[in-house]
């Protein structure tokens, strides 16, 4: 159940009682009355004392109002009731926006961190800053986020929640408030979860969104064609440039292009005939050689078959089968 509560109004009744230097301190710290939360560093040179007499005037405030929180443990209830819907932890930005909206954020803010039980863990490399009920909480959360990592590393794709198998003690709600904490995994706008630098997750610029559209479409394109499916706006000419340079993208006929990881090998359709006779290690005839080229390049066969008649390259016994021409 959502109850809805005037958190300006709990810190004000909080803070009223205090000397005016303690609230004034906590007000700023916290921006309650808006604006930004202010440094130790600031407040001091506007008191003219140092940092270090700030923190203890804003520990004075706490102690003194410590106790008085109790009185409105009906809100406290609630953030435990939220926090513990998603596992016991939250990320720090989803759950100050779910409990305060846009208006009270900072008053928020400020009652978790004068409450019990309520822990804030900081930013680190790994993890965006977040909230938790106990250590036992983050346990879980790490536990669960290393598993699913190691998945995403194994499986090579993005995945859904539901194409991951968790405990039957988590909900899909709790494994998804865990994944949110990590850096190193991210969500894309399709819902599916994978590491950060894959261009699924986060493309960057026409080469990767150019990917992604492959990766749609499961099949060979035309520049044009991804142009158009990229934006409005994409230049035929700049994707064309970007699809020749970048190694996943192979051309596989005029103009046309597919992913590399699909099979698909480099070079000319002289290249393609060479590797063909040379993986078969015996003369092959034209027939064959046809399917083999045609699976790898989108032409003609009269395209392959004047590169075949090409005798600097290859040679036609006299039962009308090719080999390459050695150098």
């Amino acid at each position: 159940m959502k109850y809805n509560f005037n958190y300006r109004k709990i810190c004000s009744d909080l803070l009223k009682d205090l000397p005016q230097k303690q609230k004034e301190v906590l007000v700023r710290r916290f921006a309650l009355e808006g604006g930004e939360r202010e440094t130790l560093e600031s407040i001091g040179q506007s008191f003219n004392v140092t940092r270090e007499r700030v923190r203890q005037i804003e520990e004075e405030g706490f102690s003194k109002i410590k106790n008085k929180i109790q009185e409105h443990d009906k809100a406290l209830r609630f953030f435990v009731q939220e926090i513990n819907s998603t596992g016991g932890l939250r990320r720090e930005d989803v759950l100050l926006s779910g409990l305060g909206g846009k208006e009270f954020q900072p008053q928020v803010f400020f009652l978790l961190t004068l409450a019990e039980p309520f822990k804030r863990y900081s930013e680190t490399k790994e993890f965006y800053p977040f909230w938790a009920l106990n250590d036992k909480a983050l346990s879980v959360a790490q536990k669960t986020i290393s598993a699913f990592y190691s998945k995403l590393d194994k499986v090579k794709k993005p995945l859904n929640l539901s194409d991951y198998k968790v405990s039957s003690a988590l909900s899909s709600r709790a494994v998804e408030s865990f994944l949110e904490i990590s850096k190193q995994i991210q969500k894309n706008s399709e819902g599916l979860y994978g590491l950060k630098d894959w261009p699924e997750i986060n493309p960057r610029g026409i080469k990767d969104r150019a990917y992604l559209v492959f990766k749609k479409e499961q099949k060979p394109l035309h520049f044009m064609q991804v142009a158009k499916m990229i934006s409005s706006d994409a230049l035929p000419q700049t994707v064309h440039n970007e699809l020749i340079k970048d190694m996943r993208f192979v051309l596989v006929g005029r103009g046309l292009y597919a992913l590399k990881e699909w099979g698909y090998e480099e070079g000319q359709v002289r290249d393609v005939i060479s590797k063909v006779l040379k993986l078969a290690s015996k003369p092959l005839p034209k027939e064959k050689i046809l399917e083999q080229v045609l699976a790898q390049r989108l032409v003609k066969e009269n395209t392959i078959l004047l590169n075949l008649s090409n005798k600097k390259y290859f040679i036609k016994d006299d039962q009308g089968r090719y080999t390459v021409k050695e150098a």
